[in-house]
């Protein structure tokens, strides 16, 4: 079957007007908010998004709001004609819609004056939270869920992830939202924020995505030297060995954190953290009584990445 190209939306009232007349026609309305770059991880949240919603919006948005002024967003790798065509191909079958959310600046308040844009079409992305960001002033926070783990080393990320996804909900305004577990920090912050704030949106996490060798598929992936890539699966393989581990009877999260360290440092990680706390607070544990979540983020040459893996014993 011929492939179609999935309609583009840059303007946020019109992503508004379109959203509520599929409504209006019955239709539910899901959203798998992105950065772009798409690989096979966030085809399947589009390909499972469409399996619970009639029409599904993909945005396509390098969010400067969770980057601070020492990050260079500007190298986050971005192919809007590549996501195009990948979602023309999930979308061949007839009663598949998606549309493309792909707004130029959406912390932008001048009328268009300022020529600042985001990463999907192109010129220079700049953080909001720089002097002279175009005066946007509010944050949504999650309080306690956004300090540990990748809050710690950066933090104003996840007062920015939060921000951006009210503003996507309430541009979009979906029934369903689509994560990664990749992300799990994220995910489990969004869940709460849509709790505390009474969103009427399901908020749905999709387990992470692997390439056949392990390694968690991100779009920084293209950033790693085929050298850096295969030392990077220290990750998946550490994490694999400490639940293994732990379903074997070992619970003491010391002893499995040291296991998951010694594999990092052995193949030249840089380690951000390796964490292991509960699935629900995310607070750290010393021993596994019940389920958790083992976190990791290291730096393989100048790429950061993360990785997790679920434990569900009990003792």
């Amino acid at each position: 079957m011929e492939t179609r190209e999935p309609e583009v939306i840059r303007d946020k009232e019109a992503m508004r007007r379109w959203s509520r007349g599929m409504r209006s026609h019955g239709k539910t309305i899901g959203l798998v908010p992105t950065m772009g770059f798409l690989h096979d991880g966030h085809l399947s949240l589009v390909r499972q998004s469409l399996t619970l919603s009639d029409v599904t919006v993909v945005s396509i948005y390098v969010n400067p709001g969770q980057f601070s002024p020492t990050e260079d967003l500007s190298t986050y790798p971005s192919d809007f004609s590549g996501d195009i065509a990948k979602l023309a191909a999930v979308s061949s079958s007839g009663s598949d819609v998606i549309v493309v959310f792909n707004p130029r600046n959406l912390y932008d308040y001048d009328g268009g004056r300022n020529k600042k844009t985001n990463g999907g079409g192109g010129g220079k992305v700049v953080s909001c939270v720089e002097e002279g960001g175009l005066g946007h002033e509010t944050w949504v926070r999650v309080e306690r869920l956004e300090k540990g783990l990748c809050g710690k080393s950066r933090p104003v990320f996840f007062r920015g992830v939060a921000t951006i996804v009210t503003k996507l909900f309430n541009i979009v305004e979906p029934d369903v939202a689509m994560f990664g577990k990749k992300d799990y920090q994220q995910w489990r912050l969004i869940k709460r924020m849509v709790r505390d704030l009474d969103f009427g949106i399901e908020i749905v996490g999709s387990d992470i995505a692997r390439e056949k060798d392990g390694l968690a598929m991100s779009s920084r992936n293209v950033h790693l030297s085929a050298e850096e890539r295969k030392r990077a699966l220290s990750i998946s393989r550490s994490l694999a060995m400490a639940k293994a581990s732990a379903e074997q009877g070992q619970t003491s999260c010391k002893e499995l954190k040291n296991m998951i360290i010694s594999e990092l440092v052995g193949a030249a990680g840089r380690i951000d953290y390796v964490e292991i706390v509960d699935q629900e607070t995310l607070q750290g544990v010393e021993d596994i009584k019940s389920g958790v979540v083992v976190c990791v983020a290291a730096w393989f040459g100048t790429v950061r990445l993360i990785d997790n893996i679920e434990i569900n014993v009990t003792v």
